[in-house]
């Protein structure tokens, strides 16, 4: 379960890859700003007034900042898997780095005013 803001680039844009690379369905999607990803994000002690980080839910195990994409890369096999060096990183420095990108995503990559990455392949896959 990937929970993302629905209307950052991009976030959608991460969506989008990781339905085109996860070839087994393992991954399902939710905008935070919809009442299962608002649920979600509560229950994980998650900002609900902001949405800047993912919330990755693999196994049970909830995962957030840059270890939401390692996670996610995790799961999608060779040569993805190889994000996990990132882990390499020490925790602290992994998150400044994911929240020096969270804080200016829109800046640098746009957002819209509603979510619009429902194509026909990617509306399979979203829950909530």
């Amino acid at each position: 379960m990937i929970v993302f803001d629905g209307v950052c680039v991009l976030c959608s844009g991460f969506v989008r890859t990781v339905v085109g690379l996860d070839r087994k369905n393992r991954f399902r999607f939710a905008t935070a700003q919809s009442p299962f990803g608002e649920a979600l994000f509560q229950r994980y002690g998650l900002r609900t007034d902001s949405y800047e980080t993912n919330l990755v839910l693999v196994g049970g195990a909830p995962f957030i900042r840059l270890d939401s994409f390692i996670a996610v890369m995790a799961e999608l096999g060779w040569p993805w898997r190889a994000a996990k060096a990132l882990l390499l990183i020490p925790r602290p420095l992994r998150d400044w780095l994911y929240e020096r990108i969270a804080k200016n995503r829109y800046a640098m990559f746009g957002r819209k005013d509603s979510c619009e990455i429902l194509s026909a392949a990617i509306r399979a896959h979203v829950i909530g």
